[in-house]
């Protein structure tokens, strides 16, 4: 069930957003429905939650159950009805991004976070995650220079440090589960990587029917 599930991972700023919507249309080019979608978010309650959770000041076991539960409406209403429908389902950061930032970066108990993770989540895990890696110094400067009147949220308020700690823990994750992440060098221009994931994706439309 999860052929279809793609997830798209990395810091903020390193070009996940310009990809996903050049995955949508290249699968939609090819027959395919495609369901384009966000954590935390995705929901209506989901994107309640996602305000609390960017913007609210918490401790990191509050903010991952909160992700968690606003995860589980997302699975239950959006992503699992959609890959049931032999839907693909593109989405803006998933599981991973809990382990990076709660575990990883804010030094949240990883073992712990991963029961919750198995909890939520069982067997509904992405095919494959692409994980856009980029220095903290590149992706601080492209979110600079794309804001105009956005405000930013507290995790990229955070620091160069905290920054780091989520780009190692994201590299960490990869390492661990190679045949699913496929790294890609964020720094490329858009179109070398928009290719190199067109490519990957070819294979995955090899082996799904429409």
């Amino acid at each position: 069930m999860t052929l279809r599930f793609i997830s798209f991972e990395g810091i903020d700023g390193a070009g996940k957003s310009t990809q996903i919507a050049a995955a949508r249309v290249w699968l939609e080019c090819r027959g395919f429905e495609v369901v384009a979608t966000r954590e935390p978010g995705g929901t209506p309650l989901g994107e309640r939650l996602r305000e609390l959770i960017l913007q609210q000041s918490m401790a990191p076991d509050t903010e991952a159950l909160l992700i968690n539960a606003a995860r589980a409406e997302h699975l239950a209403t959006v992503i699992r009805p959609a890959l049931e429908r032999g839907a693909w389902v593109l989405c803006d950061r998933f599981a991973d991004s809990t382990l990076a930032y709660q575990g990883y970066a804010k030094g949240g108990d990883l073992a712990q976070l991963r029961r919750l993770q198995r909890d939520v989540v069982g067997s509904t895990l992405p095919r494959r995650t692409y994980l856009f890696d980029l220095s903290v110094s590149d992706a601080a400067a492209r979110r600079a220079a794309g804001r105009e009147q956005a405000e930013s949220d507290k995790f990229e308020r955070a620091g160069a440090s905290f920054q780091e700690r989520v780009r190692l823990g994201f590299q960490a994750l990869a390492a661990a589960e190679p045949g699913r992440f496929m790294v890609l060098d964020a720094g490329l221009p858009p179109a070398t990587i928009q290719a190199q994931i067109e490519t990957d994706l070819a294979l995955f439309h090899a082996q799904v029917a429409v």
